[in-house]
């Protein structure tokens, strides 16, 4: 029987107590634009707590992709939220630690309170990109969705819709994957494959391992005694909540830890006995030079080399690559005549020979190691070959498939891969045709005719350009995806992307180019559930706990609606309510992970928040196969580690993709020729005051953490460059204005702009935020076809004050 789902407006006595908050009654102003404010004034007075009457609800934090699942303390006074707390429980071991929150959760308030939040469904009547609006009904907006849908699928066929990659949202009942469950029940849309966090590394590491399951549980660092922390920086995206606080154990236990980055990051300062700057794109040179170290000193594994890879060498190349540089070859340098020594790669790093020598040695003999990677130094020009090179340098220093080791790579925890993340059902997409999810600009411009040469799976040529899209939760369309000034100018023209729909909390830069913008409540409004991110044996329920302002629905809600007038509204919620899924999502995690996991009614009875499994043996990946390589084969070709990979080698692309993993010039380079006009490296690294773009515009996080260019003194006094100054950030791309921090903690010749912060174009086009996508490109990389968004050159000059 179909249950009713709640789109009744909220009560009058809600609507008054949220403007109270909010400090006005919500108006919308037709054709206002958004720089005006449309609804309500920006002061909100925020109530703390205090009162017999409050109630605590134990939920999940609404993290977005933060790295982390955090347990908060919820405290509702009357409706309304009036403190924040972190994890409670009284057991706090390392095997089954407090999942306790950073600044993003505390200060979550600002963010559920914020008097810019969306509130009403919106239509466009100026230009695209102008952000001009008025208000329409909820019955307006839902026809208008469900008509254009038909429109477009009409004229063009399923391939032309397309919802796009988005983390905005990640409780099941709020996310993209709403909106994918509602396109497939419509006969399908364009799909797409990998993210902009992990394309390289996810499609990199199986070539080595035939898995992305290559990583120990994290209790397992414990049994380290060197730990090289490579472009990885847990203080600040967490990569798994309490991920510091076991590294710190680690250390507590004697492992050395050192950090290489170009950053002298949190992590850097808190978790690391040392810090080794590096130049952006070089990681490989010093990988290889470490390889070269190890093969000319014997202190590789040559015994495991020898029974569980192939392609070290000349003896252990695979069958039908005879006669192939091998990854010794390379590395000692018997094909090129480059021999790849740390005095080789000291010009190209930055860092002393005797540093690359030493640390070398230390990775080789102080075992067992973890070589950890980040995710910041994949996502350049060849972030293929720095995940190749790291998972290699694991291998022939025998740290695979040991307690205390660490085989590199993505490194999902054994046994099974770790966390779901989503477990809400999309059903099957009945069209099959797939595309990078970094190349949705190309399926724009020119979708028709994109085959297999531009990473486009499941069909040898699209049929159509993408003419309709849908972001849920998505900020990826124009603030977080290279080269913004392009993007604009693509979803300017009306004749490409006929229609634009956005669905979010706010008016992000994507939701000021769209025809039509749909007010989502907050993950503190609906139903949710959540699970470990990349790591962890937990589930955390997320209830309910405060109602959704004015009109705004929930995602699963906005979709059931138009699944109605779409005609197929019953089998978009199978009956079920927000609420009901939950209940589902718990059954389904109880029949997969955890048997032991409390039903709903157990959840809210005793207000547990968190389900959790200790971890008291931690598991260690590949173990089996470390035992007995020929009884537990590997998921590759060969059974084997593959050091050199056949399937690159028949690809037949050895300057881009070769078979054993090198160092590459980028395509962008402080060695190539656009280093006479734009001599800086540029990085946009991830910051404690954002996730990604969410919480961009969080008062008390800018506070902490304001949007600013890093900048050495070295590089800063030719310039005439103070502290705090404002200065300009240029390439071909464009510009961008903002203030600066002078600071040793990052290398000489590279500067640092937060990624994140919203593209906010003045009248000359120049960004005035500190978009670091206004500078970055559009260019993907070969093997991955994922984004390259790291790889950046840019000048630096003081700007004048304003």
């Amino acid at each position: 029987m179909k249950r009713h789902i709640d789109f009744a407006p909220m009560s009058r006595r809600s609507f008054l107590r949220w403007s109270a908050l909010v400090g006005s009654s919500a108006v919308a102003v037709k054709g206002a634009s958004a720089s005006k404010r449309l609804f309500v004034p920006a002061s909100a007075e925020i109530p703390v707590g205090g009162s017999s009457t409050e109630r605590m609800i134990r939920v999940g934090c609404p993290s977005h992709n933060c790295g982390g699942r955090c347990l908060l303390r919820v405290t509702v006074k009357d409706g309304v939220i009036v403190r924040i707390d972190g994890d409670d429980r009284p057991y706090d071991g390392v095997d089954d630690p407090q999942l306790r929150p950073c600044i993003r959760g505390r200060a979550y308030r600002r963010r559920q309170y914020h008097p810019d939040r969306l509130k009403y469904p919106l239509r466009r009547i100026g230009k695209r990109g102008e952000g001009k609006f008025e208000r329409v009904s909820w019955d307006e907006t839902l026809d208008l969705m469900a008509s254009e849908l038909r429109r477009i699928r009409d004229a063009y066929g399923n391939e032309a819709l397309y919802v796009p990659y988005g983390t905005g949202s990640y409780n099941q009942t709020n996310g993209r994957q709403t909106a994918q469950r509602l396109l497939n029940l419509f006969g399908g849309c364009l799909g797409f494959y990998n993210s902009y966090s992990w394309a390289c590394i996810s499609a990199a590491t199986p070539y080595v391992y035939g898995t992305s399951v290559t990583g120990n549980q994290r209790q397992d660092w414990l049994n380290s005694r060197y730990i090289l922390m490579w472009g990885w920086n847990p203080a600040e995206m967490r990569d798994g909540t309490n991920t510091e606080y076991i590294l710190r154990k680690a250390r507590e236990k004697g492992a050395r830890t050192v950090c290489i980055d170009p950053r002298m990051t949190l992590s850097a300062v808190s978790l690391a006995d040392e810090w080794i700057p590096i130049r952006p794109g070089t990681d490989a040179a010093m990988m290889s030079a470490m390889a070269h170290v190890m093969i000319e000193e014997n202190l590789v594994d040559a015994a495991f080399i020898k029974t569980h890879c192939v392609g070290f060498d000349a003896e252990t190349l695979p069958e039908g690559a005879e006669g192939a540089e091998s990854y010794k070859d390379y590395i000692l340098g018997t094909r090129d005549g480059v021999p790849k020594t740390p005095d080789w790669a000291e010009p190209l790093t930055g860092i002393p020979r005797a540093t690359i020598a030493r640390i070398a040695r230390e990775y080789a003999t102080i075992k067992p190691g973890v070589l950890y990677q980040g995710y910041g130094m994949q996502r350049r020009a060849y972030g293929e070959q720095v995940v190749r090179a790291g998972c290699v340098l694991a291998a022939i220093t025998g740290n695979v498939g040991i307690s205390g080791g660490w085989a590199s790579g993505i490194a999902l925890q054994a046994p099974d891969g770790g966390p779901f993340w989503l477990v809400f059902p999309t059903g099957r997409n009945p069209v099959r045709a797939m595309i990078p999810s970094y190349l949705w600009t190309e399926a724009v411009l020119r979708g028709k005719g994109m085959g297999p040469e531009d990473g486009l799976r499941g069909a040898e040529r699209l049929e159509t350009d993408i003419k309709l899209i849908y972001a849920v939760a998505s900020n990826a369309i124009v603030n977080q995806h290279g080269n913004v000034n392009r993007t604009a100018e693509i979803l300017k023209d009306e004749s490409r992307v006929e229609f634009l729909a956005v669905q979010d909390n706010f008016l992000t830069p994507t939701a000021r180019f769209a025809d039509l913008v749909l007010p989502v409540c907050t993950q503190f409004e609906t139903w949710g559930l959540e699970d470990g991110w990349k790591y962890g044996d937990e589930v955390i329920l997320m209830p309910r706990i405060v109602d959704p302002p004015f009109e705004t629905k929930s995602d699963y809600a906005i979709c059931a609606g138009i699944a109605e007038r779409l005609g197929f509204g019953e089998a978009y919620t199978e009956g079920r309510t927000e609420k009901d899924w939950i209940r589902w999502s718990l059954d389904y995690y109880r029949k997969t992970r955890f048997p032991g996991l409390p039903s709903l009614e157990e959840f809210e009875e005793k207000n547990l928040g968190v389900y959790s499994v200790p971890v008291t043996k931690p598991a260690v990946a590949f173990e089996a196969f470390r035992k007995d390589p020929v009884k537990h084969p590997l998921p590759t070709p060969s059974g084997k580690i593959e050091i050199f990979s056949k399937r690159l080698h028949d690809m037949n692309q050895p300057d881009e993709i070769p078979a054993v993993p090198k160092y590459i010039q980028e395509w962008e380079s402080p060695f190539g020729p656009e280093a006479e006009k734009y001599p800086l490296s540029a990085v946009g690294h991830h910051y404690l005051s954002r996730v990604h773009s969410t919480m961009e515009n969080l008062d008390w996080l800018e506070e902490a953490f304001p949007q600013r260019l890093f900048i050495n003194p070295l590089d800063a006094a030719p310039r005439k460059i103070s502290n705090g100054d404002p200065v300009r950030v240029y390439n071909d791309r464009g510009a961008v204005v903002l203030p600066c921090r002078i600071t040793p903690r990052i290398m000489p010749g590279v500067v640092a702009i937060p990624q994140g912060a919203w593209w906010t174009p003045g009248p000359d086009g120049v960004d005035r935020r500190g978009s670091v996508n206004v500078l970055s490109s559009e260019r993907w990389t070969p093997l991955a076809f994922g984004n390259a968004q790291h790889t950046i050159m840019v000048q630096v000059e003081k700007a004048e004050k304003t």
